[in-house]
């Protein structure tokens, strides 16, 4: 695939699932859009008012235990990091993704079946050319013992760190120069995880009505439940690493730099995206044909 050209997807992309935390039957279509569009959601059940919410760091309005985005008057897509984190490692600059409900469907967990789904579509290059976020300064938000950040590098490079009192998870650590290859192999089958402890407090605030051990790692105790087990030793933080990548694509286009994660989460992730966007001297936008000409 062409590095240096926009990309939106060859034909339409059909699905529908569950929503993790509204528990509402969502269908999607992920339709082919011009150069220079972005990413848009289109909520084709709300017919009285804007139902557009374009993609951006100012559009995320909420960060519990999923990232949203919204427009000016108030209509909500809520799930979307990890068909974002699809998106991104595809190298998708441009889609229209209509869905009939408020929730991204979440289908395992993971963002394995969204790659399945766009590979079947196929991807199409544009005459436009693409531009990256090029990192030139550290940019670091911290909140108590957590951390997001992000470095320069000549490539974009991911580096997670979580820790939880449960022998089922303890102490993981990933670090990996993330393209559409390695987040393929090392990335995108790993899937969102909870405990069973929580469950009834986050279905009475409204969330993970629709969690279940088909669609996320259940822990309880030091026991995982769900009887197939893991797919990887370290999934979790792999999964964590898969988020962050969805939430920073909310930038609109593909980084050059290093974030470095510790013990963050979609909150302090967006956290870290407005401190970018406010900090102008600490980024720049590079056209591709810099990039092509310099590793000549």
């Amino acid at each position: 695939m062409s590095i240096d050209k926009q990309h939106t997807v060859a034909g339409p992309v059909i699905f529908a699932g569950v929503g993790l935390h509204s528990g509402a039957h969502t269908r999607v279509a992920i339709r082919p859009a011009g150069a220079d569009t972005g990413i848009v959601f289109l909520r084709t059940d709300i017919r009285d008012r804007d139902n557009r919410v374009p993609v951006s760091g100012a559009a995320v309005c909420q960060t519990r235990l999923s990232t949203v985005i919204g427009n000016m008057i108030g209509v909500t897509v809520s799930t979307i990091e990890h068909l974002m984190a699809a998106l991104s490692a595809l190298n998708i600059d441009n889609a229209i993704i209509e869905l009939d409900g408020p929730e991204c469907p979440i289908m395992d967990g993971s963002s394995e079946p969204f790659v399945r789904l766009l590979d079947r579509a196929g991807v199409k290059a544009q005459d436009s050319v693409r531009r990256y976020i090029e990192v030139l300064q550290p940019i670091e938000v911290v909140s108590g013992d957590k951390r997001a950040a992000l470095l320069p590098c000549e490539r974009f490079e991911v580096a997670f760190e979580i820790e939880f009192p449960t022998s089922a998870i303890g102490r993981q650590s990933v670090d990996l120069a993330v393209d559409e290859q390695s987040f393929r192999s090392e990335l995108a089958d790993c899937r969102t995880f909870g405990f069973l402890a929580e469950v009834e407090a986050l279905r009475a605030a409204g969330l993970a009505r629709g969690g279940s051990m088909e669609n996320a790692v259940v822990i309880d105790g030091d026991r995982i439940l769900n009887p197939e087990g893991l797919r990887r030793p370290d999934e979790f933080v792999r999964h964590k690493a898969l988020d962050a990548v969805g939430d920073l694509y909310v930038l609109g286009a593909p980084i050059l730099g290093r974030f470095e994660g510790r013990f963050a989460g979609h909150a302090l992730n967006n956290d870290l995206v407005r401190a970018l966007l406010a900090a102008p001297h600490a980024w720049r936008y590079r056209p591709a044909a810099e990039l092509l000409a310099k590793a000549v």
